[in-house]
């Protein structure tokens, strides 16, 4: 039992010497995650639809 104690109160003095990042550095990471995923989905779709054309020319 003693471990486990120890354990959290190591875990809790380590979460303090983090440095969280802040909700405007928050929120811009988010965005970009986003405009990063919906321009990639966008370039997929492209690759899918065009390869889509190929291949019905070929059936």
């Amino acid at each position: 039992m003693n471990k486990l104690i120890q354990y959290v109160k190591d875990s809790r003095a380590e979460l303090k010497k983090v440095v969280w990042p802040s909700k405007k550095e928050t929120q811009n990471h988010t965005l970009m995650v986003i405009g990063i995923s919906l321009a990639v989905a966008a370039f997929l779709g492209i690759i899918d639809y065009g390869l889509n054309l190929v291949i019905e020319l070929f059936i």
